[in-house]
């Protein structure tokens, strides 16, 4: 018998300062049985970080065509890539060649370690590609109060992310690795 997915709702109210957006927004997620939930909460993080109407969550996981968030226009082109993870090379261009704006998380503290040692300098060439990385303790707290039904609060200013999730208020500053604006 397969398993099936967990599925997880959250009213998120974001504050965005830095890009003036004011959004309060209900999301669903849906776990797939071999997601971690430091991955989950990732790509929770990602929605908020860059919270927009039209931010959706794909099947991931489950179709290495689509990424893990992506904002499409009405011309079904890609604006948004949000890819989660330690993406190759190949992977990364792909991205690059088929959106606007392309934004790698990556998490998991000492494989992210070698695997930028190993990357970096190859993604300079993508000139629409912003990494971030998130620390593994951050989403170990935030997993803390993850449940089926979620209130969200989120502000952001200043590159700094205050996110609070039940009785949890984090403050986090994400690492970014490469700025696409930067690079422009």
């Amino acid at each position: 018998m397969a398993l099936k997915a967990t599925v997880y709702k959250a009213s998120i109210n974001v504050a965005d300062m830095s890009r003036n957006v004011y959004l309060d927004h209900g999301v669903t997620l849906a776990q797939h049985p071999s997601e971690t939930i430091k991955r989950l909460m990732l790509r929770l993080l990602a929605w908020t970080l860059y919270a927009d109407e039209r931010l959706q969550f794909t099947k991931g996981l489950c179709d290495d065509t689509q990424p893990d968030l992506w904002i499409k226009n009405y011309s079904d082109e890609i604006e948004l890539w949000i890819e989660l993870g330690l993406p190759d090379e190949k992977r990364i261009k792909k991205a690059c060649s088929l959106s606007k704006e392309v934004v790698l998380m990556v998490y998991g503290d000492n494989a992210s370690a070698v695997w930028k040692s190993q990357m970096l300098n190859k993604l300079q060439l993508f000139k629409n590609l912003t990494v971030i990385h998130i620390l593994d303790k951050t989403l170990e707290e935030a997993a803390l109060n993850l449940n089926r039904t979620m209130d969200i609060q989120a502000t952001i200013e200043d590159e700094q992310l205050w996110f609070s999730i039940g009785e949890t208020v984090l403050s986090i500053q994400p690492d970014i690795w490469k700025n696409a604006s930067a690079a422009k």
